[in-house]
């Protein structure tokens, strides 16, 4: 038996050992991929002002909803509905996360969040920006990108509904392997926003109190 168990397994080590290099393999995108990734850079450079609702699936599988304003480039805030007592700004090379409950506040460099690629004053899907999947199915096309000189520190799926190209999800992959997705409801692209929204500086100096 112990026999028949290791013949088998010499006879399966050439088709795992092709599967395993071609989950390793590097994209290679298809003309019709070339097509895609240049009407969806073309679609998210076009975005310069947009307000939302917004779902978020944390890693621990917690759920709250919320408003999101996304002005780009650099500027971000994700405010969370009450209990929760959660503050998300980005502005001024930062992204600042405030827990009011805690009273902790996180500063991280815009450049070093997978969701800054979002953020940056012109998105090129090559370069310093690695794509590395496409997947389709009707009427949705999603895309994985990742920071091409350091991947390890997260990845960004970003998920469209199809004709016409409209975001309507991403998922950011952290350096930890957290996992949080956010799902845009209403969404409403145009328009100008107080930059108080995205005053960081404020929110760090601000010692208690609501999220509001």
């Amino acid at each position: 038996m112990v026999r028949r168990r290791a013949v088998l397994l010499l006879a399966l080590l050439p088709q795992l050992a092709a599967r395993a290099a071609r989950a390793q393999a590097p994209f290679e995108p298809t003309p019709q991929d070339r097509a895609d990734l240049a009407r969806i850079e073309a679609y998210l450079n076009g975005i310069h002002t947009l307000k939302a609702r917004f779902l978020q699936v944390a890693p621990s599988g917690a759920l709250s909803e919320g408003a999101v304003w996304l002005e780009r480039p650099g500027r971000m805030r994700f405010q969370y509905d009450p209990p929760s007592p959660l503050l998300l700004v980005a502005g001024h090379g930062l992204v600042v996360f405030r827990d009011f409950a805690l009273n902790q506040t996180t500063n991280i460099p815009v450049g070093r969040t997978p969701l800054g690629i979002l953020l940056a004053d012109h998105i090129t899907l090559a370069g310093d920006i690695t794509v590395t999947a496409i997947q389709r199915q009707p009427g949705q096309i999603q895309l994985s990108l990742v920071r091409t000189p350091t991947p390890s520190e997260g990845s960004l799926t970003l998920v469209f509904a199809d004709a016409p190209l409209t975001l309507r999800q991403w998922t950011v992959v952290d350096a930890q392997r957290q996992e949080t997705r956010v799902t845009l409801l209403n969404i409403e692209l145009g328009g100008t926003f107080d930059q108080h929204l995205f005053d960081v500086v404020a929110l760090q100096a601000k010692p208690e109190g609501g999220n509001r």
